[in-house]
C-alpha cells in the first residue's frame, strides 16, 4: 500500500499493550489486554481496517455494484442464489488464505 515502515511501527506502538474493559449493566469488567483484532473504540481502528481490507481484496474483488465495502461491512450482490453463494465463498476463501480468519 506504500506506507512507510516508520509509520507502521508508530501505529503498532499505539496498539501495543492496549487495554480495554467491557461495560455491562452491572458495571465495567476488569481491564484486559487486546491482543487480537481491532481495538473497539480506538480512533484509528476503522481506518486501519479499511486499509487492510483494501490491500487484501484488491486482487479478487469484482467491482461496484456487485461488491461494496463500507467500514467493517461487505455487501455482495448477485443475480442468482447460486452466484451469491459462489461469491461469498470466494470472499471467505480469499480472506482466510490471507490470514484474516475470524
Amino acid at each position: 500500500m506504500g506506507v512507510e515502515e516508520w509509520l507502521v511501527s508508530e501505529v503498532m506502538s499505539k496498539y501495543t499493550g492496549a487495554k480495554t474493559v467491557v461495560r455491562t449493566v452491572y458495571g465495567n469488567s476488569s481491564g484486559f489486554e487486546v491482543k487480537v483484532g481491532m481495538h473497539q473504540g480506538a480512533v484509528l481502528s476503522p481506518l486501519l481496517f479499511v486499509i487492510v481490507m483494501e490491500a487484501i481484496s484488491r486482487e479478487f474483488r469484482v467491482a461496484l455494484p456487485w461488491e461494496l465495502l463500507y467500514a467493517d461491512d461487505l455487501a455482495v450482490i448477485a443475480e442468482t442464489e447460486q452466484d451469491l453463494i459462489k461469491r461469498l465463498n470466494e470472499w471467505k476463501n480469499n480472506v482466510e488464505n490471507r490470514g484474516m480468519r475470524e
